[in-house]
């Protein structure tokens, strides 16, 4: 008795995957390096996060608007192509299956199998197959506005939280210190979750992701100190 083999796949989990990762990666970078840089320039506790509230609050929006925008133009490209497609279909279906039957034999089929698979799935779905084999648009990849705008404002205030409760729990003069070391470790921690839903290895990621937190947050100190002295 053959049994149905149900496989998970981390591509099933692009594109939420991308905007959380993306989301909270940058809410612990821009709101570390805000508060690093402010406190490098001499502010005050209340000072450092009332800056970083308000960073919290124009970055979660901010990501909101620019991945519902981003992913919605992504959207709109593909439903014009889902449209072109539809009306080259009702015109010339020969040509259309044709199209198709080439796509699979540069996969290597022969020609005669390539030939009579594009004629089946064609007669079941001819949109579906042109629209999956010749666009690369599937249920699993298509765009999705609303859900990658919630989950880059919602990632990005989780991470940005991440440096603000830092700034709450570290004594005035270690401030700095604990708000540099506490976020590299945060994010760290994010490459590594980042890496594992995507079925990738941890090392890379989580360095890639650690080095570009930590040269983010030193210019940012950087800046702050030099301007907080010249002020």
């Amino acid at each position: 008795m053959s049994r149905l083999h149900l496989e998970s796949h981390a591509v099933e989990r692009i594109g939420w995957l991308r905007a959380a990762v993306l989301g909270a990666n940058d809410g612990i970078i821009s709101t570390a390096s805000l508060v690093l840089g402010v406190a490098s320039a001499a502010a005050s506790r209340s000072d450092i996060l009332l800056t970083g509230i308000a960073g919290l609050v124009a970055g979660a929006m901010s990501m909101a608007a620019g991945e519902y925008v981003s992913v919605s133009s992504q959207l709109d490209t593909e439903h014009a192509d889902i449209a072109r497609e539809t009306r080259e279909l009702s015109t010339d279906q020969a040509f259309e299956m044709e199209e198709l039957a080439q796509i699979y034999v540069s996969r290597g089929l022969e020609v005669d199998l390539a030939r009579e698979i594009a004629k089946q799935l064609m007669a079941k779905d001819a949109l579906g197959a042109h629209a999956r084999d010749e666009l690369g648009i599937s249920a699993i990849t298509t765009a999705r506005p609303i859900q990658a705008a919630l989950a880059s404002a919602s990632t990005f205030s989780v991470g940005a939280a991440a440096p603000l409760l830092l700034v709450t729990a570290s004594p005035v003069n270690a401030l700095i210190p604990v708000v540099s070391v506490g976020s590299l470790m945060f994010l760290a921690v994010l490459g590594a979750i980042g890496a594992k839903a995507g079925g990738a290895g941890l090392l890379k990621p989580t360095l890639r992701v650690t080095f570009w937190g930590a040269f983010a947050m030193a210019l940012t100190a950087g800046i702050g100190a030099m301007f907080g002295k010249a002020i």
